[in-house]
This record gives C-alpha cells, structure tokens and sequence, in this order.
C-alpha cells in the first residue's frame, strides 16, 4: 500500500488542514445587522479589524479541525496601503455580474490528508487597485463583461511576485511550512512576509473563558498554549522581528467607541504600514503573532521562508526539513500517479490533479448554529429587532460545526446542498470516506430539518436544490466498491436511505400542490433560467408546474428504487422499498407525460415536441411556457436499467412490479420498453420512450440550439437572434440567449442559465446516455451533431460530449485553452499557461470561464470525465 494511501486510514492525519475561510466578511453568519444585507453588515475594509464570530479568514490558511488556531501568510509590497491578509473583491451590488473575487491564486497540489499541500498567490509589486476596480465595475453595466486584476495592467510588465506556500506533515500534528517568493519582474522590488498565527476568538461571547496564549520563547519560536488543543510551538529557520497582539474587535476604528482595551486584531497592519510603534504588545504574548520578514529580491530571484509548527517540541526543527519535504512530494506524487495510470495525456494529467487540489484546499471549517446566532450571545449587545426575523427562522435546530467542502471559499464559503452532493462524486475519487462522511453528514439531525428537508444554503435554508443526494450516494458507493476489490459499505448506503426516505416524503408532502405528481420548487438551483424568478410568490390560484422539478423527481425515485434493489439483496424487507418507488415513478412518468397534469395536457408538448415549464392560471386553465431551456433536457435524467438477473433474485419485486404493469396498462405503456428486453437481458425505465428521446436529442445536438463546441448550453442559441416573448396581461416577458455574464438581475449576482455551459447537469446527461446505451447498445444510433448525416452510439455520443467539456481547460494543437478566452498573457506566459482555475460555469460559444473563478467545487466533476473517458474507451 503506498504511504499516503495508509495515512488515509488513520483519521488524525486529517485533524489539520486548509480550514480557514477566504472570506468571511460578507456572510450570513457575520450578519447581525436590522435589515439582513450580509454584504453590507461587514465589510472588506472592516475584516482587518473585526474579530470574527464563526470562522477565520486568510490567505493560504489552515486551522485545526475545530478551528481553534489558525496560521497563514500576509504579504506586504511596500506600496499598498493596508496589509495583505485577505483577498480583496467586490461584493454583490459592487460588481457588474455580483459578488467577484480580484485577485489571481491558484490551488496546484494537495495529498487527500493533507500532507503536502501547494498554492499560488500572484502578488502585485505596484499598490494594489482597489479603487480601479470598484470604481470601474461600477461604471458597467450587466451588458459589459467584468473588469478583473489582470485587466487593470498590474501584470503587464511581470512587476509582480508569485508567492507558493507549501505544507508538508511529518506526523499527524506536525506540519513543516515553506513560502517562496519569486520576482518575475525587471527590477528588484521589496517584500515583506509575515507568517501569522491566531486563536479565533471563542472567549469574547459570553460561553468560553480566555484560555488561549501565544508568547515567545525566542528569536526563532513561540510557544502554543489553548485548553482543548494542548500545547505548540513554532519554530522558524531565521530569526526574525516578532509582533504580538490580541484577536479582539478594535472598537475605535470600527464603531468610534473605545472599549479601555489596548491590542487589537489590526495592530500587526498598523505597525508594518503606518508606523504605528505601540500598536503591538512589547511583552511578547498575545493571541496573535507575526513574524515579519523584510526582503529586497533582485530581478528574477526569489526568497524562501520556513517554519515547522509542531506539538509539544522539537529539539532540531530544521535537521530534516528537506528530506521531509521531498519525502512528501514524492509520496503525492506516487499517489496521483497510480490514480492517473490510464491517463494517457500529460496535460489531462495536469488538469484532473489541480481540478483535485482545488476540491480538497477548498475544505472549509462551517460554524453555525443558527439559535444562537438569531437570538444573539450573552456577552454582545442584544441583536438590533430585525435581526431576529431576517432569516432561517425555521432552521433554529441548525448546529454545524464541521470542516465541509465549499463550492468556492470565497464566492461561496458555506455549504449548499446539490453543490456538495456533486463535490462527493469528484472526492470520491482521492478519498472515499471523507465523501461518504459528507452525504451523511447534510442528512444528521443537526443539518436535516425535522420535516425531512436537506438546508439548501445559508441565505435561505428554506430554499429548495435539486435532489441528487440519492444520485450522489450511490455513485460514492460503487466508487467506493471499486476502490475496495468489490466490497460494499452496507451500512454507509443503508444510513443515507433511511434518511433520504424522510427528505423524499418531504418533497412529496411540501412540493406536489395539487396531488398530481407534477412538482414545482421554486428555482431548483437553476437559478435565472426561466422567463421570470420562478421562486416568487404568484398570485392566488397560479402556480408553475416545473418539467425540471417533475424530472429531479423522477430520477429520484428510480435512484431510491436503484439503493433499494442493492439493499433488499442483503436485506429482504428492502423490497417493499424498491415497489414503493417503483410505483412512485409511474405516477410521476403520468403525470409529465399526458396523464395527471392540469387539463391532462401534461408537460410535454406535442407540436414542439419538447418538455415545458407550465403556468397553472385556475384550477381548470393552464399555459405552456414554451422556453427552450435546459428543463426541457433534465428529464433524460430519469433513466434506469434493470436486469432480469436482479429480477430473479428477489422475487417479491418482480411479481408486485409484474402486477402493477398488468393492472395499469396507461402508466406501463409510458415505460419506455419494459417488455422489449436490451442487450444482456436488460429492462429499461425511463420518462422517455424511444421516439421521445430522439427528438430532445435531435435539439440538444443540434449546434443552432444546445451542442456548443464545448458542451451542451443552458438555453437554445436559437434565442440569440430570435428572443422568447411571454405576454402576461399587459406585461411582457423576455428571454434572449445570452452566452456569458447574466444581463438579468433577476435571481441576483452574475448566476446565468440563459446560454452558458454549466458542469453538473452537463456531467449527469452524459451519465444518462451512458445508461441508455446500456440498455439499447451500439445498435441504437442518433445523428450526431444533428444534420451532419453522421450517426453514433449513444455511448459514443457520450464519450464525444465528454471531449467537448475537457477541451474547455485542455490546450488545443496551438496551445491554448478555452478557459482563458481571448486573454494572451493566460495563454501564452509561461508562468501563467499551466495554472488552471475551475470557474461556475463556461461561454456557450467559446469556452470561457465565467462567474466564481476559484475551483467551484462541481466543476471538478471534469477529473471524472478524464477517468470515466478512460474507463469507457477501454
């Protein structure tokens, strides 16, 4: 067993890791303002001086798994006017497309454990823009792309360094530190380098008493002391100038009110940039410490700094420094390379382990508990009146306190609940227990309302994401069976089901209105793809009924079918499951297929032979929305294969499912080929029989609509030149296809399902072509793309889509990648070519990455298109 797969047997060498925020100003949990604009209730510019409540933040940090202590770097170029602690970007209403991280860092290496970990941060040698860039994404609009760092010129002339922080564990808790600075400019420039270690403040809200120290023994260590965790040091190569003071709000500088104490959080920026001598404790002790380092690095020359930070002591920190370091590396090197042996490709290499390192540094510790945080803490003033009314008041049993994979630690530094589901397929991959541990975490009845539903995200628990955590469990099951010779983890797949029973009995009870088994749910993750916020209030009597929200639906109930097969094989009483869901299937193929919807007209629509959103008026009148859109391609989702050998094997299924076929001939007729036995002895369920399937095909590979060079877009370019209108009354609506950046306000921020190519609903449609050429095997062909007069298997189809969707990060014969648009310095500069960023989602027309930039976590499912890609072809 090679060495890193070992320590992923053992726990503790996961108890420190990359915990720490990138931002945590700017959230929900930092919100205790009357009117609830978390962007405006703490700010950038007060994040230097505000003592958090439920995280940290920084650049590069890692923390314990309870988020005790924290280390990370700041940076200081001399000419900024503040320190360089946090990222800076611009929030909602800030940016032209919202919320927007500026700067350029990059994630390029993590083992799973953690044991050696590598980052890049691109630190401009000129004053940091901060006012360039609010003032100049104020000035565009929705219609003008965002204004990012690179454009404001700063990395012109390469006057710039690149910063590579490094980890690398000896043992469980000690972990050696190495950040190396290069000046890849023309002329020597300054820099300073500030190793900082702090306790988050638990001591200031009325529960803990301060029993946290950090003090110097000398030029070269401090010393670690905190109840819980026990005590520390650390220890640095190089002596250098020590700088001391508390964790605690400077109430002077935020709220003009002095509260008697001396030592604030913000000393350390005071001193190193303004000079401020006395800002800083002369007794050498505090709850956080900096060690500065000032370098003059010469043109094309470099400055390395190293630490080890280690329980207890260590009488020769540095005597092995080295050979640790290289034993690390070579360790993860090993590792990736016998996960990446049936990679042929260098460059897929490259872009499956960064797509790996993004996911694991983006592991962030979550502290919420949503009681306490709506009444307020004893030791705080009490919350100002609004604040106990101004969200998730149904969730006060949320008590989270766990390190959790984000979608992005600074755009998205909390947890929603599809984003993480499809994050635990891509884990899967490097490290199957912490992705089994994450679905069943979201269903404990810490996180799990009691009425059964999972927390969507922060902003609004309450809020409804598609429900693929079946899909996701059982996807990490058979990974995870794999990965195991072909033993299967029994109890992790029987302890989501139970849950997931209670979470779909919710969806039915709460999201059915009227009965039928047609769903509605509001935005369903997608956000601004419909004609207007399909998650607002309608007047009495009108609801939308949702092809999306029927479709997630439907697979759903064939993936709790799908665990229930596996399950009754171990347990025979989990057949009475599988028939539960079977049925429930039907009715719900019914109702989107002509049987149960309003008027009986169901959601697919005849003459454009295509399935539409529809708005229910009254209870006797309904209107198609006719928008061509990517609900219309979720019911592919619904697909599942059975074999008759499963059949054979629990017989009490078989003949109540034979029973209910032969009973309800109108719902067996909609199941597509249930008597026509596939390749092998196979049945097929589906929401689409045959000639169905083939017509959304024929418009999702249709380059005029849905096929992009680079995946299948969220909205038919058809739209482009020919926008869809909805006349409501007096009002109307419109709908263009827009490729890249939202020009619609509409769900807020720069999330766009109008044109662009987005990973996950990209990923699960090759997945269910894959099921369906299971079932019809080669013999079944489609024209690809449509009306090129060629014809391919659907597998083939599959493997070519899945193509198109690496070709958006992989260099093409002239060297370039899609990702980086038209941008000459990302393609070409050798110190920025390699360096990959994993964004939400992708130009419909030319690749582009788009929206939050730094690993959202479900883009990484790209790592599994390189495998699976690999897996099929053999």
């Amino acid at each position: 067993m090679k060495e890193e797969a070992k320590r992923l047997t053992q726990p503790d060498w996961k108890k420190w890791g990359p915990y720490v925020s990138n931002r945590q100003w700017g959230t929900v949990r930092e919100d205790y303002s009357e009117d609830g604009e978390a962007w405006q209730a703490t700010t950038f510019d007060m994040a230097r001086s505000k003592a958090w409540r439920w995280g940290e933040e920084g650049i590069g940090g890692i923390s314990d798994n309870k988020q005790f202590l924290c280390f990370a770097p700041a940076f200081w170029n001399g000419k900024d006017k503040i320190l360089k602690e946090i990222f800076f970007g611009l929030t909602n209403t800030q940016g032209n497309h919202g919320e927007d991280v500026k700067e350029l860092f990059y994630y390029l290496d993590s083992s799973p454990t953690h044991s050696y970990m590598k980052m890049l941060y691109k630190y401009p040698q000129q004053a940091f823009p901060y006012e360039e860039l609010l003032e100049e994404n104020a000035r565009r609009t929705k219609f003008d792309v965002e204004y990012e760092l690179i454009d404001t010129g700063v990395f012109d002339n390469n006057d710039y360094f690149d910063i590579f922080i490094e980890y690398a564990k000896s043992s469980e808790e000690d972990i050696l530190i190495r950040i190396t600075a290069h000046n890849r400019g023309q002329l020597s420039a300054p820099l300073s380098i500030l190793p900082t270690l702090w306790f988050r403040n638990r001591w200031s809200w009325g529960y803990h008493d301060k029993q946290a120290s950090i003090s110097k023994v000398n030029d070269s260590a401090l010393q670690i002391q905190e109840e819980t965790l026990g005590r520390y040091t650390l220890y640095t190569e190089s002596t250098a100038e020590w700088l001391f003071t508390e964790n605690e709000n400077n109430t002077v500088r935020l709220y003009d009110f002095d509260d008697g104490k001396k030592y604030y959080k913000d000393a350390i920026n005071e001193y190193i940039v303004n000079g401020q001598i006395d800002c800083v404790n002369p007794q050498n002790k505090g709850t956080k410490a900096a060690a500065c380092y000032k370098f003059e690095i010469e043109a094309g020359g470099s400055a390395t700094i190293q630490l080890r930070f280690c329980k207890d002591s260590n009488a020769k920190p540095f005597q092995d420094f080295q050979e640790i370091f290289e034993q690390r590396i070579q360790e993860t090197d090993q590792f990736y390379q016998s996960l990446q042996s049936k990679v042929p490709s260098a460059d897929e290499k490259l872009i499956q382990r960064q797509a790996f390192a993004g996911l694991l540094w983006n592991k962030q510790f979550y502290d919420y508990n949503v009681n306490k945080w709506l009444k307020g803490d004893p030791a705080e003033p009490a919350p100002p009146s609004g604040h106990s009314t101004s969200r998730n008041l149904n969730w006060k049993h949320v008590n989270n306190a766990d390190v959790i994979s984000m979608p992005d630690k600074w755009e998205f530094p909390w947890y929603a609940s599809w984003d993480l589901a499809f994050h635990c397929v891509s884990i899967a991959l490097v490290d199957t227990d912490f992705a089994k541990q994450q679905l069943l975490m979201l269903t404990k009845e810490w996180y799990m309302h009691p009425n059964g539903q999972l927390p969507a995200y922060e902003w609004n628990f309450d809020d409804t994401n598609p429900p693929v955590h079946a899909w996701a469990t059982w996807e990490v099951y058979k990974i995870d069976q794999q990965k195991n010779e072909g033993k299967a983890d029994i109890p992790f797949l029987e302890a989501v089901f139970q849950k997931l029973l209670i979470n779909f009995t919710w969806w039915v009870n709460r999201k059915d209105h009227n009965g039928s088994n047609i769903f509605s749910g509001g935005f369903l993750g997608l956000d601004n793809i419909g004609i207007f916020d399909r998650s607002m209030k309608l007047p009495s009597g009108m609801q939308i009924e949702q092809a999306d929200g029927t479709s997630w639906m439907a697979m759903y109930a064939l993936n709790m079918m799908h665990i229930s097969l596996e399950l009754a094989l171990y347990n025979r009483v989990y057949e009475d499951m599988a028939t539960k869901f079977f049925e429930h299937f039907l009715y719900i193929a019914g109702a989107i297929m002509n049987i149960m919807g309003p008027d009986d007209t169901g959601l697919w629509d005849q003459e454009d032979e295509f399935f539409y959103d529809e708005l229910s008026l009254d209870s006797q009148r309904s209107v198609k929305l006719k928008l061509r859109s990517m609900v219309g391609l979720i019911p592919l989702f619904a697909v599942e294969v059975i074999k008759d050998d499963t059949l054979k094997k629990l017989p009490g299924f078989a003949a109540r499912m034979q029973w209910f076929l032969e009973h309800r001939p109108e719902l067996a007729s909609l199941v597509s080929r249930w008597t026509e036995k596939g390749t092998d002895d196979k049945h097929l369920l589906s929401l689409l029989r045959g000639h169905r399937m083939k017509r959304i095909l024929y418009r999702m590979l249709n380059e005029t609509e849905f096929l992009s060079e680079f995946g299948i877009r969220s909205l038919s370019k058809s739209y482009e030149e020919n926008p869809y209108v909805f006349q409501a009354g007096k009002e109307q609506f419109i709908v263009k296809y827009v490729p890249g950046e939202s020009d619609s306000g509409m769900f807020g921020g720069n999330s766009n399902w109008r044109g662009p190519i987005w990973m996950p609903v990209n990923y699960l449609i090759i997945q269910s072509l894959l099921r369906f050429h299971d079932y019809y095997s080669d013999d079944f062909k489609i024209e690809y793309p449509t009306g090129s007069g060629n014809s391919l298997s659907l597998q083939e189809i599959a493997m070519k889509l899945g193509e198109r969707l690496i070709h958006i990060f992989k260099s093409d014969d002239q060297g370039r990648r899609a990702c980086f648009g038209d941008n000459e310095k990302f393609q070409t500069d050798p110190y920025f070519k390699d360096y990959l960023l994993f964004n939400e989602y992708f130009h419909g027309d030319c690749g582009k990455g788009l929206g939050a930039s730094h690993q959202t976590g479900w883009t990484a499912l790209v790592a599994n298109l390189i495998r699976n890609h690999q897996v099929t072809e053999r």
